[in-house]
């Protein structure tokens, strides 16, 4: 419950942050949203994590930092090389969501089920 409380701090404070940040000039946009979608990708995992009960903060904050520097290195070589490398990660990142999304979902669903059987007994 902790965690929960602590994501959801964490993105007001992100959010009010982000309000009264000045805007990130357009060769940044592109290292920023790639660095986005891959923490993203890690507060999906955690969610699952604790769904499962087997979330460990060691291993969302390496995830939560190793993903982001990857994406923006990913995206940073694409760059020099001229070609859209950032698309890739994107991908996965976006896939692993996804993939995130629906598992916690269906154990909500599952739970919600488990409930509604127990109250019509």
């Amino acid at each position: 419950m902790f965690i929960i409380v602590a994501i959801v701090i964490g993105c007001i404070i992100g959010a009010i942050i982000g309000i009264s940040a000045p805007i990130i000039p357009y060769t940044f946009s592109g290292y920023l949203a790639v660095a986005i979608i891959a923490a993203l990708d890690s507060v999906f995992g955690a969610l699952l994590g604790i769904m499962k009960k087997n979330f460990d903060i060691k291993i969302f904050v390496s995830g939560f930092f190793g993903n982001a520097i990857l994406a923006i290195a990913l995206t940073f070589l694409g760059e020099k090389l001229n070609v859209d490398i950032y698309l890739a990660a994107i991908v996965v990142f976006v896939g692993r969501m996804f993939t995130n999304l629906s598992i916690i979902r269906r154990i909500l669903i599952e739970k919600w089920a488990i409930k509604k059987n127990e109250k019509s007994k």
